[in-house]
């Protein structure tokens, strides 16, 4: 992962931190999303633009995967 300084006036942090704190993710989740759906899919991965857009509200959901997706464990 690439690290990157982003500037932003004071509203906009505000009301990005106010808005990753309702969605219960990071400031940073919160600009990857919002890159992700602005930014054109490469098409010869087009499941990509779902990317990190499915929330479980489990933390520990991605330890748990095929109960998450299919209902049960595998």
């Amino acid at each position: 992962m690439i690290r990157t300084q982003v500037s932003l006036s004071e509203e906009e942090y505000e009301a990005a931190k106010k808005e990753a704190q309702r969605l219960g993710i990071s400031l940073a989740e919160l600009l990857r999303r919002s890159l992700r759906a602005v930014l054109p899919v490469d098409s010869d991965k087009p499941w990509m633009s779902y990317a990190g857009m499915i929330e479980s509200g489990d933390p520990q959901s991605s330890q748990r995967i095929d109960e998450v997706v299919y209902g049960h464990k595998n």
